[in-house]
């Protein structure tokens, strides 16, 4: 699972993901069919592709599901991207919220002078860290 500071990733991350390795394999399966003449890499680079168009479409939907949210909820959207509320397409039981308790502020942190407006800093406390113990 990747890491991003300041938000939670939705699975649609995780799909991208996919559909790239997935193609690169097609791609290193399709070097070795040119280098060897060996039928067996074509095949398998074939129904590879075929699987590519299939996450690509499940990354469709995903994308569409978070659109949703972003235009019906805003305020929810930005509590699922904050990682305070699990993603609704996503598994509910067991969420543990985020933890928030490394972030890093752009204005004070970083000397971003335009995201003073978007100051981090008085934050409460980590809430994960109060549910689960630190990171």
């Amino acid at each position: 699972m990747r890491g991003v500071t300041g938000i939670q990733l939705h699975h649609t991350t995780s799909l991208q993901d996919a559909g790239r390795f997935l193609g690169n394999a097609v791609m290193a399966l399709h070097a070795a069919h040119v280098r060897t003449g060996d039928d067996r890499y074509s095949d398998l680079a074939t129904r590879l592709k075929a699987a590519v168009v299939e996450v690509r479409e499940l990354e469709d939907q995903a994308r569409s599901s978070m659109r949703e949210l972003h235009s019906a909820d805003p305020e929810r959207f930005i509590r699922c991207r904050e990682g305070e509320e699990p993603w609704p397409d996503e598994i509910q039981a067991g969420f543990i919220p985020r933890h928030t308790c490394r972030d890093q502020c752009l204005y004070h942190d970083h000397d971003v002078v335009d995201a003073i407006m978007q100051c981090t800093c008085g934050r409460p406390p980590c809430r994960a860290c109060a549910i689960g113990g630190t990171p």
